[in-house]
């Protein structure tokens, strides 16, 4: 009996920080415990095409920066960009493999970084989130692609072929 006992205790507590890994070699805080699992929810709510929840974890003043350098959205303009994938079920799934969150002094800004497996391959998302009313919101999430190295001139070709583009987008005269 006590061997099961501490099986299931055990099971217990993988299940409780699944996900969840330390930014260094000190233990978690209960704050990013917390915020682990936010933000891991909000990308389960983002598969799970829930755009009630994933919207919701996003701050009235929020901002979204995707990897497309014309990609930068306010909260309303990421919902709206967001609702035709969400009604149709066809969303994204971005599962966290390894984030480091660092919390300021005053414990009520918090930024973090992570690396995501996603249906682009490898993925950086790094935000903010603040604490205010008793709960915490993100404040910004910039995405990117993790290109690697030895990859880097192929995707600079693609980019400089579309500078243009880009220029005319931003620099218009």
């Amino acid at each position: 009996m006590y061997f099961a006992t501490m099986k299931y205790t055990a099971i217990f507590f993988m299940l409780a920080f699944w996900g969840c890994k330390p930014s260094s070699n000190h233990p978690m805080g209960v704050q990013e415990v917390t915020i682990h699992k936010l933000i891991d929810q909000w990308h389960w709510d983002a598969a799970n095409a829930d755009l009630d929840a994933y919207i919701g974890f996003m701050d009235s003043a929020c901002i979204y920066v995707g990897t497309d350098a014309t990609e930068k959205w306010s909260k309303d303009e990421f919902s709206e960009f967001c609702k035709p994938y969400f009604d149709k079920k066809k969303t994204w799934d971005f599962k966290s493999h390894d984030r480091t969150i660092n919390i300021s002094s005053d414990q009520n800004t918090a930024w973090f970084y992570e690396i995501l497996q996603t249906h682009m391959g490898t993925c950086r998302g790094s935000g903010t989130l603040e604490y205010k009313n008793n709960q915490w919101k993100l404040q910004q999430y910039i995405l990117s692609l993790a290109i690697p190295n030895e990859d880097m001139n192929e995707v600079k070709q693609v980019v400089r072929n579309k500078d243009s583009i880009f220029q005319s987008y931003y620099f218009k005269k």
